[in-house]
């Protein structure tokens, strides 16, 4: 079975660049490059990634490519460019020659809501379609209301969301996340992760029955065909290794047909990312 690691980072850690890791986050304030991650593949059968930004600059993005060409399985990167930029075709233009730069992605839990519908970010994210880019939507629930008018804008561009959009687990909160997950999935352009989960529970006594309703819920939203895995490392060491990541996600499906357990496990991946 093709398993892929939709969403992961690497970076080489700068407390000034990377001062969203705090003193707290002391197990991820270190390097995490691609000779750390490939033993944790072959111990869970992972064959590829999609390596994702976590530093708004094209510096990251260039390290991250730089990175794919050296090692092959990390099959793409979900890049950041300046998507307000009235130079952003220039920049889409460039960046085009890269085969494994496969879409971008905006810090946007960082932002008001209100900058998902600015006039010159929708102008940025309508020209990502002209060269076949993706779009990682990276929110909090309080961005969801406004999510719909802003897939709605957006002309079918293909999009996916990171971390369920991060519901608050830790607390069991569902009723305007699960509402608002299910408006979102009546788009058949948008995608969700399974990323992301076991760092919105309970960081020290998080457990499946906690996680596995959230999973319940996107099941049912998406559906198997719009789903896809992801671990979210190195940021999922702050509640738990790679292996916890993916037995949770290992359990979970083990319920499903074999067809439904391929494409959330890579097949998804794999054509979302045209890999």
């Amino acid at each position: 079975m093709l398993k892929l690691d939709s969403h992961q980072h690497f970076w080489q850690f700068d407390p000034i660049r990377d001062n969203w890791i705090t003193e707290e986050m002391e197990v991820i304030r270190h390097d995490f490059l691609p000779p750390d991650l490939k033993p944790l593949f072959d111990a869970n059968g992972i064959q590829g990634c999609i390596a994702v930004q976590a530093d708004q600059s094209e510096t990251e993005t260039d390290f991250l490519l730089a990175l794919a060409e050296e090692y092959d399985f990390i099959k793409g990167v979900v890049g950041w460019v300046d998507l307000c930029s009235p130079k952003i075709h220039e920049r889409l233009e460039y960046y085009s020659q890269f085969p494994k730069l496969k879409g971008f992605r905006h810090i946007l839990q960082a932002e008001p809501v209100e900058f998902m519908l600015k006039a010159e970010f929708q102008r940025g994210i309508l020209a990502l379609k002209n060269f076949g880019f993706t779009y990682d939507i990276l929110i909090y629930p309080r961005h969801l209301p406004v999510t719909p008018q802003f897939i709605r804008n957006l002309d079918n561009q293909a999009f996916v969301i990171d971390h369920l959009a991060k519901p608050d687990i830790k607390n069991g909160l569902f009723l305007n996340w699960e509402a608002e997950m299910k408006q979102i999935a009546s788009f058949e352009n948008v995608y969700c992760k399974l990323s992301g989960m076991i760092t919105e529970a309970d960081l020290k006594n998080w457990k499946k029955e906690d996680i596995f309703p959230y999973m319940d819920k996107v099941f049912d939203f998406f559906g198997a065909e719009r789903l896809m895995f992801g671990s979210d490392w190195p940021v999922c060491k702050l509640a738990g290794e790679y292996d916890a990541v993916c037995g949770l996600v290992e359990e979970y499906l083990s319920k499903l047909s074999i067809r439904e357990q391929e494409l959330v496990w890579g097949k998804n991946a794999e054509q979302f990312y045209k890999l």
